[in-house]
């Protein structure tokens, strides 16, 4: 294990700005927690004792991934901002995950001048603060696995969830009955835009950022995304174990979530999401299933990678993790997929469409 005096963070800050290119480095106060943390593989934990204070992020980014139970982690940071006295800047835009140059610019701007601490959550793709001459923030979110969460959004768009679905449909009056009830199977095996990519390509491009390439399938986009995920991320946890993600924010970012997980595990914040499991969701069959997995390639090698990385953070604070990973999704081993459904997202279907595109959800081969 590798440790740093602070002229030595300096100069690899310097270093690491000069040959990223793409991206400008990591934020200092990210090299700092990992000093705090150590950076070795775990395999070896000699060296100097650990700094006693763990660094304090004031500038915080959650850039949420829709359909990824953020509005779990929204409503908890809503009653946490209250409690800790922290700036919380919740985005009502929620279909705009493209910006321009200018926009980009402009966003990056308001959120650089949002009084410290704060945290600043959107559903946008990754902002690159330090190619326009701000300082990058930290960033922080929330993944799952890929089927998973393309199955919520699904069913989410067409039935809502169980607080009416007379009023989820209010809100998509432009969805034919045909396209409301089309059958998940045909879509995917008849091979319809919503079921096919570039569609699918959805969450690296939260992570690779607002370059156009970071929308096509490919490892170009992948390989960013992963070293985005690297240098800019203090943490991206999977929603499979939403309990320890929020344990670690606690112990990283005490600040804004001291307490979280007990106001988590609290009779009166469960209460709150007892309407918002979304409805009619079913499994597809195994064949649909199968054909999906082959489509979404990256987006699962993406989702093993912050697995791996998820899972190696937790190890090195002493969390254990309740069974071994494997990379064979559950349905190729019981034609199930289970995963834990905190609240979800009213407004994903606004982002969905954007990601459309001008594409005619019928036309397929």
């Amino acid at each position: 294990m590798t440790f740093y005096t602070g002229q030595d963070l300096q100069n690899m800050m310097g270093i690491i700005e000069e040959t990223t290119g793409l991206n400008g480095g990591p934020p200092k106060i990210l090299l700092e927690i990992r000093q705090y943390l150590g950076n070795s593989t775990f395999l070896d934990d000699h060296g100097p004792p650990l700094p006693r204070v763990l660094p304090f992020p004031s500038q915080v980014v959650y850039n949420r991934v829709g359909k990824c139970g953020s509005r779990t982690v929204v409503l908890l940071l809503r009653i946490l901002s209250e409690r800790q006295d922290f700036n919380l800047v919740a985005s009502d835009i929620h279909n705009k995950t493209r910006l321009t140059k200018h926009e980009q610019a402009d966003l990056m701007k308001n959120i650089s001048n949002i009084p410290q601490p704060f945290l600043y959550t959107r559903h946008v793709h990754f902002l690159n603060f330090t190619r326009f001459g701000i300082e990058q923030p930290v960033y922080i979110n929330i993944i799952r696995d890929p089927i998973n969460r393309f199955l919520s959004n699904y069913f989410f768009r067409r039935f809502g969830d169980w607080r009416g679905e007379q009023n989820h449909m209010i809100r998509t009056p432009g969805m034919k009955n045909e396209e409301r009830y089309l059958d998940i199977n045909e879509c995917i095996l008849e091979n319809y835009p919503e079921c096919s990519n570039p569609r699918l390509f959805y969450i690296i491009p939260y992570f690779c950022g607002q370059h156009p390439r970071c929308r096509e399938p490919g490892e170009w986009a992948l390989e960013r995304a992963k070293q985005n995920v690297l240098e800019n991320f203090l943490l991206v946890g999977i929603l499979e174990e939403l309990e320890d993600v929020l344990l670690l924010l606690e112990r990283f970012l005490p600040h804004f979530f001291k307490d979280v997980v007990s106001i988590y595990k609290s009779p009166e914040y469960r209460k709150l999401g007892n309407m918002t499991g979304t409805v009619r969701k079913h499994t597809p069959s195994l064949e649909a299933l199968q054909v999906l997995y082959q489509r979404m390639q990256y987006e699962y090698d993406f989702y093993y990678f912050i697995r791996d990385q998820f899972h190696l953070m937790k190890k090195k604070i002493g969390l254990k993790s309740q069974s071994r990973p494997t990379r064979t999704p559950g349905f190729l081993q019981a034609s199930q997929l289970k995963t834990e459904q905190p609240e979800e997202e009213e407004e994903e279907e606004a982002e969905e469409e954007e990601e459309a595109g001008e594409d005619n959800w019928l036309e397929h081969p």
